[in-house]
């Protein structure tokens, strides 16, 4: 990526947003170029100029809408973050209007950090980039419960475990398989038996093995591969995913925390209800 300074002397975040609606990219970049640690790299008004600016620009962050012309957002970020050329793969935010079921299992496929609504305030927007350019997902927990309820209601073609996958350990295996079923690093020490540092360990190098960028692609390939099925969930304590245990998936999978500010009314699957987070 290239280096860039910010107003505070400090590295800052390179974005390039992607919109077809000019309105929409020049309201974001005014907001985001606002912070010190924030810089708009560049603006595309559809997928195929984003994948072009993408690979010419090399940005921390891509603000994608879903629909444009030419090329929708799901293409082009299968293209931008596939694309073997680049040292390092941005991390892209997807931008919507409102919900849509349909887009985020493929979305997260495609590897997608998270989802924004485009009617998010500004605090809620400069939150996002910064969470997700510091390298964490941005989703609600019912982004999470109907990811998971995606592969139980939907037959999925089998994908093969990825060459590295050898390279894990016993140990490692026995990890992901434990992330896949929304454990957290708490819990996952605790079923092992294990320093809750070591497990912390093992999660760093099964992403690095597998060349997963989070905890949600690791479970996306947990149960694409077969590894583990819908139906083992009952380590949470239920076969049928409520409300309760989505946020409890979301929280042990690092997505979202009570307390913390990554979900909000303008966060994608977010619900504000008597001012707690919930899915």
């Amino acid at each position: 990526m290239t280096a860039n300074r910010g107003a505070n002397g400090e590295a800052a975040t390179r974005c390039l947003i992607a919109d077809d609606q000019a309105m929409v990219r020049e309201g974001f970049a005014a907001v985001l170029g606002s912070q010190p640690d924030l810089l708009v790299a560049g603006q595309a008004a559809d997928g195929a100029e984003a994948v072009r600016q993408a690979r010419r620009l090399e940005p921390d962050v891509v603000l994608m809408d879903v629909r444009m012309p030419v090329m929708d957002g799901l293409e082009a970020t299968r293209q931008i973050l596939g694309d073997a050329a680049s040292p390092a793969r941005p991390r892209v935010l997807m931008l919507t209007t409102f919900d849509l079921d349909e887009y985020v299992y493929e979305a997260l496929r495609a590897g997608a950090s998270g989802f924004l609504l485009k009617d998010a305030t500004a605090a809620e927007l400069i939150h996002a980039v910064r969470v997700v350019g510091a390298g964490d997902a941005l989703l609600a927990p019912s982004v999470t419960r109907r990811l998971i309820a995606d592969f139980a209601r939907q037959p999925h073609p089998s994908r093969p475990f990825p060459p590295t996958y050898g390279a894990l350990t016993q140990r490692e295996t026995e990890v992901l398989r434990l992330i896949a079923h929304g454990l957290s690093n708490t819990e996952i020490s605790s079923t092992l038996v294990i320093a809750e540092q070591t497990t912390k360990t093992h999660v760093g190098r099964i992403l690095a093995k597998l060349d997963l960028r989070d905890r949600a692609q690791a479970v996306v390939l947990a149960y694409e591969t077969g590894l583990v099925t819908p139906g083992e969930s009952a380590r949470l304590g239920a076969h049928r995913l409520t409300t309760d245990a989505a946020a409890s998936v979301a929280a042990t999978l690092g997505l979202w925390s009570p307390g913390r500010s990554t979900c909000g009314p303008g966060v994608w699957g977010c619900k504000m209800d008597t001012g707690s987070q919930v899915g």
